[in-house]
């Protein structure tokens, strides 16, 4: 039962004399909130006990986990991919050997000829007056000969004839038919005659020698009216023409060549090979040229001869590949690689780039054997690939090797292999 009390009159003070106590359902739910929070705690600090549990369960258990490839043994060649050069096989720049005009020109650049095809014609008016001249002074030599030739029958025949009054005369001489005086004549004048003779044969033997240096200078000159003619050496192709219908051309001027003639029905590839593919290089081995402006041709041909020495500043050697070129696809002076399958001296083994690991203990590859332990073991590169390394020593081939492998990796650590990806599966079947 309430009872209303009265409104305090003005100027008094109230007095409280009834104060409500707070009810149950407070108190009962700060009870639950306070709980609740304490329980709320409890399971935070137990979900973070478990992490920190599970956290270090996977830290004392962790597995790396690593990509392997299998470490593949070579027996086969060595397959060389090195530039060269396109080079003619034989190739002649033309000089005048005749002073004169150029009177005809009968090829250009580009023209195919043939061994002893005209080029060009010379008009070489001087050498021509040059060879009559001497042809006739060789004439006149000849008769000069004839006169020597004839001058030594007569002196012989002058000194048979002295002889023979010679003969004569002695005997009567000693018959007393005859005086010492006249007998002495006869003998000194078959003497003169006998001079004669022999001075008559010695003019022969100039005049025949006058006649052979006239011959000389006639066939000199006679090579020389040949060369009014510029012939083709060999079968090719003009790269060069220099001169023009009247030009003036000059014998051995050295100067500008009139034609350059190039052969390139077969053509040769200039290879500058390294020291770690020259050892095993001989000549005779098959190689292939690509032209990277004839992605689908391929040109077969052989190692047809090599310089048999390194150059000390670059450590490559020179080796020339003779190419068939029927059709002039390959033409001087293009850019080409060359392939070659040069024969390895001993097997090696061959792992990826990414296997090798450098620390301080050298050049390593991290194995993996079967149960997942890793063994280190130390290798010696013998080529760099770039993607690819080819190992003298280390391995046999047919091992696991760890691809990046962490620069901490242990002997005998366990690690898991990583499944290949779906693309490497595929490739591998």
């Amino acid at each position: 039962m309430n009872v209303t009390e009265p409104l305090p009159a003005k100027g008094e003070k109230r007095v409280l004399s009834d104060v409500r106590a707070p009810s149950r359902r407070l108190y009962l739910v700060v009870g639950v909130v306070l709980l609740s929070a304490l329980v709320w705690g409890a399971y935070g600090r137990w979900q973070r006990d478990e992490a920190a549990i599970e956290t270090q369960e996977a830290t004392l258990n962790f597995l790396p986990e690593l990509r392997v490839a299998i470490a593949r043994e070579q027996h086969g060649p060595v397959v060389l991919s090195l530039p060269g050069t396109v080079l003619p096989f034989d190739q002649a720049r033309i000089f005048a050997r005749a002073t004169g005009y150029v009177a005809e020109r009968r090829v250009d650049i580009g023209s195919r000829v043939r061994a002893g095809d005209l080029l060009l014609r010379i008009a070489a008016p001087d050498l021509d007056h040059q060879l009559s001249e001497a042809q006739a002074r060789l004439s006149q030599m000849r008769g000069a000969l004839d006169q020597a030739r004839a001058a030594v029958e007569q002196a012989r025949s002058d000194a048979a004839l002295a002889d023979v009054t010679n003969a004569r005369t002695l005997r009567l001489a000693n018959q007393g038919w005859e005086t010492k005086q006249n007998a002495d004549n006869t003998r000194l004048g078959l003497a003169s005659k006998l001079a004669a003779v022999t001075n008559a044969e010695a003019g022969v033997k100039v005049a025949e020698a006058n006649v052979k240096a006239q011959e000389a200078t006639v066939q000199r000159l006679l090579q020389l009216t040949e060369y009014e003619k510029v012939e083709a050496p060999f079968n090719g192709v003009i790269t060069s023409r220099n001169v023009d219908n009247g030009d003036l051309v000059r014998a051995d001027s050295g100067g500008t060549p009139l034609f350059a003639v190039q052969r390139d029905d077969v053509v040769r590839v200039q290879v500058n090979v390294p020291q770690s593919g020259a050892v095993g290089l001989q000549d005779g081995l098959p190689a292939k040229v690509h032209v990277p402006e004839l992605p689908d041709r391929t040109f077969e041909g052989k190692v047809a001869r090599n310089s048999e020495a390194l150059d000390a500043a670059s450590r490559t050697m020179l080796a020339e590949v003779d190419v068939p070129n029927p059709d002039g696809a390959l033409r001087s002076g293009l850019y080409v690689t060359v392939e070659f399958g040069v024969p390895r001296p001993a097997p090696t083994v061959v792992v990826p780039a990414e296997a090798l690991l450098f620390d301080g203990n050298g050049l390593r590859v991290a194995v993996v054997d079967d149960a997942g332990r890793v063994h280190l073991h130390n290798v010696s590169v013998y080529r760099d690939y770039g993607t690819t390394l080819e190992l003298r020593e280390g391995l046999q081939g047919g091992e696991r090797v760890a691809l990046t492998p962490p620069a901490d990796i242990a002997e005998d650590q366990q690690v898991k292999v990583a499944a290949p990806p779906p693309d490497a599966k595929a490739a591998t079947k």
